[in-house]
């Protein structure tokens, strides 16, 4: 790793010209030309550091800088400790032993990992970014305060009042509060808890009461009228990763980008058969063969579904593949990011 001059300052929310982040989303949809189409175009990009080693988040900073001198964000997840529980993975990799046969692979090993954490920091630090922000957890308050030191602004996903006020107490900026609408991944910091089903609107509404810090809201935002308003309700801005998910500069894979608008596909649900930790996705047969069995443990189920799901993308078969997306699904659009900037914005 190399070192390098800040490449940013701290941001400032309120002054952006378009009041809407881009989310950060792991997995191949988030990518240098995504993020900076969407800072460059007065919004926050992100880039997704999940899944990649921190020279690969590195090299996607510069690539990122190269593109646009405006601010734009980096997402890590917060490593837990692990909770998965061997004899239920073993079961689990019998049962996956079928969908692995159908594309000739094999199931992947149920390995732990702290998704390269020190090292991520290290090179956030460094690179200095305008916003760090870290989802399935509050980080230590020693990291806040050494990225704060650093002239980045810490910005924390939460998904309950209780993990409101945990990360106003860690030290955060600024807190995105995503509702159980969204795509992807459940911020939760509890991730073997029941799902909280309070709704993005009256969740805001409670982390407002309850923490003085400016809130962004996330899950399942698609149009202009949403973003108006939650912009009207207390948010200093929205987050929407689902809406840019047909974006020109996405790194969505073909087999997920035709599903969002396939008919086939009529609803979203929550499912942990892919990762071991609750993610909201279009909802296709490999949830509906593994959701009623599929154990709690993650990066460890993750990893054992990779080679299936890789396999599956490979042969344009969206119901072997995790197509992560939130309950706005329906009402995204293709086109360039810039143009699904002004559909979202008021």
């Amino acid at each position: 790793m190399s070192s390098s001059t800040n490449f940013g300052h701290p941001i400032d929310y309120r002054s952006l010209e378009r009041p809407i982040l881009q989310a950060p989303m792991a997995g191949g949809p988030s990518t240098p030309e995504l993020a900076a189409a969407v800072s460059s175009g007065g919004g926050v990009g992100f880039l997704a550091a999940g899944y990649k080693t921190a020279e690969q988040v590195e090299s996607e900073m510069k690539r990122t800088r190269e593109l646009t001198s405006a601010p734009f964000g980096v997402n890590l997840f917060v490593p837990q400790a692990s909770f998965a529980d061997p004899a239920g993975l073993s079961d689990y990799a019998a049962e996956l032993g079928l969908d692995a046969r159908r594309y000739g692979v094999d199931v992947g090993h149920p390995k732990f990992d702290d998704d390269d954490w020190d090292n991520k920091l290290d090179v956030v630090q460094s690179l200095a970014p305008a916003v760090v922000s870290f989802t399935f957890d509050v980080p230590e308050a020693s990291v806040v305060k050494r990225l704060q030191e650093s002239g980045i602004s810490v910005l924390m996903t939460v998904t309950t009042v209780a993990e409101a006020v945990a990360a106003a107490e860690a030290g955060a900026d600024a807190l995105c509060v995503q509702g159980p609408e969204a795509g992807g991944h459940r911020g939760t910091f509890q991730a073997t808890a029941p799902i909280d089903e309070t709704p993005l609107g009256p969740l805001l509404e409670q982390v407002l009461k309850a923490v003085e810090l400016p809130v962004i809201a996330a899950g399942g935002i698609a149009t202009s009228a949403e973003v108006a308003r939650l912009l009207a309700n207390g948010a200093i801005a929205v987050q929407a990763g689902t809406a840019f998910l047909r974006a020109a500069e996405a790194g969505t894979r073909p087999v997920h980008r035709a599903a969002l608008s396939a008919p086939e596909f009529t609803t979203t649900r929550m499912t942990r058969a892919f990762s071991g930790r609750y993610a909201r996705g279009l909802y296709n047969a490999f949830m509906k063969d593994h959701d009623p069995s599929a154990p709690a443990g993650y990066p460890e189920v993750h990893h054992m579904t990779t080679p299936i799901r890789a396999a599956a993308a490979k042969a344009g078969d969206p119901h072997r593949v995790n197509l992560w997306a939130g309950t706005g699904y329906d009402r995204t659009i293709e086109g360039t990011a810039m143009q699904i900037l002004q559909t979202l914005t008021p």
